[in-house]
């Protein structure tokens, strides 16, 4: 009998990238376009596996009733797994996630994002559509000569310091547990975070979210911050104090941001809200900016990183259902 996998907020792509891969496991998966809650809780029955994303919840609630439904293991098809009460888990079901989709594609998003902003390629296009082709506003800078801070140098923040280098640009770089081999090759700096907003003309957020880091971006550390700095961030939503950045923005302290994620993001991204008014108050403010550029959380988006997904995802079941070890479990820290 086929192993079966209840899998929730399934979109077209997610449908198709999973039915290819699937094709070397043959698991029985079921498609359900809601997001997993309590009240379709009742369609994991008789389910051993359930598929979740980033903006599904698993509370404690939703454990219990995981586990009472029999559901053996939770295959986050994700890096972050903040939305799952792991407290709640220990000792009652598996949790399993996909660490690295493709470190390239958000790598690549972050900078489409900083030369989107710096050279006003998203007013550029509106403009020319309506046939203005003028200049004015559309000023940008070299990107050569300039400093990048990057805070968290993981995979993908490597590759695009890597990218930025291409650039020419000098990198400063925050990690608490700082590369310093791959500094070396590099040649950038390892600093703290007061002299990186000092000296950075664009910082890019690339560390984990925990207690330490959220809002790391707030008005405090914005006052230490570079005149006209651009902030982006792929990470994390509550890396940024959103009120914060919008008064760096409303002071001329911030000249841009690019965001890719957002705190308040649950309800809207992955979504078509386009025929009803955005009642987040935050969001739409953010939005009015023509200096902010925010993108669905789709810097992962590549045919490749989906591909990884869909593998990771199955092979964390495959080594679940055999009894092999799970490589990508996810445990609560002692």
């Amino acid at each position: 009998m086929a192993y079966k996998i209840a899998f929730f907020g399934a979109k077209p792509y997610d449908i198709s990238s999973f039915d290819q891969v699937n094709k070397d496991f043959n698991y029985d998966i079921k498609y359900y376009k809601g997001h997993l809650n309590k009240n379709n809780l009742v369609l994991t029955q008789g389910t051993d596996a359930v598929c979740i994303f980033v903006n599904d919840t698993a509370d404690a609630e939703i454990i219990d009733g995981l586990v009472k439904n029999g559901v053996k293991l939770l295959a986050l098809r994700c890096a972050g797994y903040n939305n799952v009460d792991l407290a709640a888990a220990k000792g009652k079901m598996k949790i399993v996630r996909v660490p690295a989709y493709s470190p390239y594609a958000v790598a690549e998003h972050a900078v489409a994002l900083m030369l989107s902003l710096n050279r006003k390629i998203h007013r550029a296009y509106w403009r020319t559509r309506d046939g203005n082709f003028s200049l004015h506003g559309l000023m940008g800078f070299d990107m050569h000569g300039k400093t990048a801070g990057i805070i968290g140098t993981g995979k993908i923040a490597k590759i695009l310091i890597k990218i930025l280098k291409g650039f020419g640009m000098n990198i400063v770089a925050y990690d608490l547990y700082p590369d310093y081999a791959f500094a070396e090759e590099q040649g950038i700096t390892y600093t703290t975070l007061d002299e990186l907003y000092k000296q950075s003309d664009i910082i890019s957020l690339h560390c984990p979210l925990t207690d330490k880091t959220k809002y790391l971006i707030n008005d405090i550390s914005i006052c230490k911050m570079k005149d006209n700095v651009m902030i982006i961030n792929t990470g994390r939503g509550l890396l940024i104090h959103t009120n914060a950045l919008i008064e760096g923005l409303k002071n001329k302290k911030i000249a841009a941001a690019g965001l890719d994620v957002y705190e308040e993001e649950g309800d809207y991204f992955y979504e078509d809200k386009s025929d009803k008014i955005i009642d987040d108050d935050v969001l739409a403010r953010l939005l009015s900016f023509n200096n902010v550029i925010v993108t669905s959380h789709q810097a992962f988006f590549t045919k490749e990183a989906l591909h990884n997904i869909a593998e990771t995802t199955l092979l964390n079941v495959k080594a679940f259902m055999e009894n092999q070890p799970l490589a990508n479990e996810v445990v609560l820290p002692d």
